[in-house]
Parts: structure tokens; sequence; C-alpha cells
């Protein structure tokens, strides 16, 4: 009797307003349903450790705010990190936001190219002034950044003409964005060596995001998939190829290492 009112319930909240079935199509549970149905046995990635990527982890962010949609640490120093193991690195990202990975990633790597909404599409989606003005923040002035606009549903990444050593997938999260710039990506932006990373792949390092990995797995190429990868301790997803040391992810997580945190703030004028 309690599930029949509840069902009851239910129909009665989707008569009054149809767009909460969207709710139940974009859910957890069935983007968890379509991974088991289109890409078994890769409904979890394998597990490779942050500090087999970062040998001798000991790393500085000079810019973090601790603010609203903000990566976690890890996330950003996994991408400082990588670009200073490359020579003179091309770093391409794709959502800006306040701009707090690339100024980051701008100490270590030679140049960095990061794509955003310009602020008149932001503007058309009626999305408020101060909120349009705050992306770039932090990165709008430093020398090695260059700054592109436009909707990477429809920007033309070819005419970059350009190859990077380590792209940074950070836009939006829905299924169609992921799989659209996942595609464009592996089409137009890598070289033999590139590495490729998507942020929020997770909700938490414990916790994978299913539309974002059906996202991933439906836009990389097939050739690839054994090559991407859950770096531990942060929200990414990562691919590289070569020989790596992976593990199946087992929750919850036995912690097998600690970090040292130091905190210190200046105000901005």
């Amino acid at each position: 009797m309690e599930k029949i009112k509840k069902l009851l319930k239910a129909l009665s909240l989707l008569i009054g307003n149809p767009s909460l079935v969207n709710n139940i199509t974009n859910s957890s549970y069935a983007w968890s349903k379509y991974l088991k149905e289109n890409h078994k046995p890769l409904i979890q990635l394998p597990v490779v450790k942050i500090n087999q990527l970062i040998p001798d982890f000991d790393e500085t962010l000079n810019v973090f705010s601790f603010l609203g949609g903000s990566s976690l640490p890890t996330d950003i120093i996994l991408l400082k990190a990588l670009s200073a193991q490359i020579k003179n690195c091309l770093y391409f990202e794709i959502g800006t936001w306040r701009g707090e990975s690339v100024i980051n990633v701008s100490d270590t790597a030679k140049e960095c190219y990061t794509l955003n909404l310009s602020k008149e599409e932001m503007s058309q989606m009626k999305l408020p002034k101060k909120y349009i003005d705050l992306h770039g923040f932090f990165s709008k002035k430093k020398e090695n950044i260059t700054q592109l606009y436009g909707n990477s549903l429809n920007y033309d990444f070819g005419a970059l003409n350009k190859k990077f050593d380590l792209i940074f997938i950070d836009g939006n999260h829905k299924y169609e964005f992921i799989k659209n710039d996942t595609e464009k990506v592996f089409k137009h932006l890598i070289h033999d060596n590139s590495i490729v990373v998507w942020h929020d792949y997770a909700t938490d390092p414990e916790t994978m995001r299913p539309e974002v990995l059906s996202g991933i797995l439906d836009g990389i190429p097939d050739k690839y998939k054994k090559n991407i990868y859950h770096v531990s301790n942060t929200l990414c997803a990562i691919f590289m190829k070569g020989e790596i040391e992976s593990y199946n992810f087992d929750y919850p997580t036995i912690p097998n290492k600690s970090f040292k945190i130091t905190v210190k703030s200046r105000t901005i004028s």
C-alpha cells in the first residue's frame, strides 16, 4: 500500500510538472544502467595513484580561492605537475570559470589556451552579469594565457591548427557536451603523446559520475579506451599512453597516503 501511495504521489508530481521526468532520465541510476548496457566492463575506470603520476609529490598552488565551483587542490596540482614534466608544454583547457586551473598551470607550461563562452553568449543565456564578469578573474592578465571564446558544441577546433601536450576538459558536464568535447579533442588537438584530463568525472574522489563517464566512453575512439584511468584522490579521469600500473576501485578506500597542507591567504586588491 505504501509503495502505491508513493507511485500515485510521483505521478501527481509529474502531471503537475512534466519536466521532472528529466530528473529520472538524467539520474545516476539511469546513467549507471546505460553504462552497464553499453560499456560493460568499463562501468568503473581502473585507478592510478596520483603519486605515481607525480613522483616525489611536493607541489605548491600559488592561486586557490576555496570558493564554489572550484576544483580540488589535488586536481589542479595534477595539471600543474604534469605540465612541468613536459618540456615547453602546450596546454589547452575547455572551461575557464575564475581561471584557477590555467593560472596555476601557466607557471609550468610554455603556452596556455582556454576556451569559454563569450560574454555575449552568456548574456543571451540570461546569466547574471556578476557571474559573467568573474570568468577569467585570475587568468585574464597573464601573458602566456590566450583566452578563446565560443561554444564547444560548434567551435572550430581544427582552425587552431595546433596540437597540445596537455588538455583539460572542464566545460559543461552534461553527456552531450562531454561526448562532443571528447570527440573534438581527440580528432583535432592531440598528438601521439598528448595527455587528456577530464574534470568532474567524479563527484568526490570515491564516487564516479556515470553520466560523465558515459560521455567520455562514447566520445573517445575505441582504440584508446584501454588508456583511461581514474586518478586517485582527485575528481579527474585521465588518458595517457604507455604501461601504467593501476588497480580496481574498491569502496570505501583504505587510505594509503596522506597529504600535508599549508594554507596562506593574501588579500586581492
